[in-house]
């Protein structure tokens, strides 16, 4: 049995992954800013009001945490706002980088002492972040704050490798998840593909961009 955080785990894609994991009897930890009934019902241990932009509320996340070991660490919390050149809202590009570039890097470092040899660190990123996929433009803070949390979990898998932590970076594919309008492949599909990519990381492995069906992604 396994002891897994995820963060952003009350709805979408993190429900999803704390369903699936706590079906096969994993210990899972999920954390989100406010609770949901679904969450609720699965009856793993819930730590509501966490902020991944606030160091307060992710010291209060670590402290809940208590100091058993990781063996793995979802950072799934993001969210998507769209801008344009026509609609070029700064506060709201800020706002992306804090939750979806910053917020990964600062729940892992505010665990790391729960990391250890063997342990992994995932990060839902997007494809929306690569700069060889992107033909159509737009979404200036969600592609911006993805490509910088894919170089930050690039740096974090090299700076963790000595410790024996790997980490992978992940695409959950196009979800139908309200962050989508409902579009895509469900959350269900999309969170057994990311769990069979993080069960495979190895550190051989660290530090690479995987779509949640297996394939290697170019940045």
């Amino acid at each position: 049995m396994a002891r897994i955080l995820i963060t952003g785990a009350n709805r979408g894609i993190g429900l999803a992954l704390a369903s699936a994991l706590s079906a096969r009897g994993d210990e899972v930890l999920a954390a989100c800013r406010t609770s949901s009934r679904k969450l609720e019902a699965l009856g793993v241990r819930v730590i509501a009001r966490v902020d991944v932009t606030d160091d307060d509320s992710v010291a209060r996340l670590a402290r809940e945490v208590g100091d058993e070991p990781l063996d793995a660490l979802i950072n799934n919390s993001g969210i998507l706002t769209v801008e344009s050149l026509d609609d070029f809202d700064v506060e709201r590009i800020r706002r992306q980088f804090e939750v979806n570039s910053i917020g990964p890097l600062r729940v892992t470092r505010a665990l790391l002492d729960r990391l250890g040899a063997g342990s992994k660190v995932a990060i839902v990123t997007s494809l929306m972040g690569s700069m060889s996929d992107n033909e159509s433009g737009g979404y200036y803070g969600y592609r911006m704050s993805k490509a910088a949390v894919n170089a930050g979990g690039v740096s974090l898998a090299r700076d963790l490798e000595p410790r024996g932590v790997s980490v992978v970076l992940l695409h959950p594919g196009m979800v139908a998840t309200d962050m989508t309008g409902g579009r895509g492949i469900s959350a269900e599909e999309s969170a057994s593909g990311l769990i069979a990519r993080i069960d495979e990381l190895e550190l051989s492995t660290t530090g690479s961009f995987r779509h949640q069906d297996g394939r290697v992604l170019e940045w």
